[in-house]
């Protein structure tokens, strides 16, 4: 059996041995780094300035976090009262656990205060103003599309009686140019049939006349 001096002695040579297991690991790191450095041409500087520089981008993370969460947490503060408690006078914001006597409350409106019956109120008739709004919006442009149809529809009805009504003023014209044609020839052809009636007198007159004379 081994004694007490054999075994730290051997725990002596184990802690030799691992130390430098560990330092050639530790070389061999530091030679590759070397390399690395070497090869892109950086130096330990550049090294410190760029983990200087992500710590205290790091840093100032933090820290505008931090902040952000104060000042919110700050400007919250204490919320005004919406309700309140007629027997005993207590009040309650609204948020957060409710206290006993409204817990159990199915209706909470009993319990508001006057102000925040009002801005209720003032809520509710702000959205009635604003569907009736929307509502005559839509009554309007419904009403503006309706003419627009309409117009549309009769336009070409008022094209086609303007049509009409000219195509009526062009026949009437017509017709009576073609009218006074026809009485102006008309008297031409009385006066040739009374020339010729009054030649076949004058020749049954001189017939008349040569006859007697013989």
């Amino acid at each position: 059996m081994a004694t007490l001096e054999q075994i730290q002695t051997r725990m002596k040579k184990l802690q030799l041995q691992a130390e430098a297991l560990l330092a050639r690991r530790a070389q061999a790191a530091v030679d590759q780094i070397r390399d690395i450095m070497l090869k892109h041409g950086l130096t330990t500087t550049d090294i410190e300035i760029r983990a200087k520089a992500k710590r205290d981008a790091r840093f100032g993370k933090r820290l505008k976090a931090n902040g952000v969460a104060k000042t919110s947490a700050g400007a919250k503060g204490k919320l005004p009262p919406k309700y309140r408690d007629p027997k005993t006078g207590a009040t309650w914001s609204g948020h957060a656990r409710p206290p006993a006597w409204i817990k159990d409350a199915k209706d909470r409106t009993r319990f508001l205060i006057n102000g925040a019956t009002a801005a209720l109120e003032g809520n509710g008739a702000s959205k009635v103003a604003k569907a009736v709004k929307k509502v005559s919006a839509k009554k309007v442009s419904a009403k503006k599309a309706a003419v627009k149809k309409a117009v549309a529809k009769r336009a070409p009805a008022k094209k086609a009686a303007a049509k009409k009504t000219v195509a009526k003023k062009a026949s009437v014209a017509r017709k009576a140019v073609t009218g006074k044609t026809v009485r102006a020839k008309a008297p031409a052809s009385k006066r040739a049939g009374a020339k010729k009636a009054a030649g076949r007198k004058s020749a049954a007159a001189k017939a008349a006349a040569s006859v007697s004379a013989i």
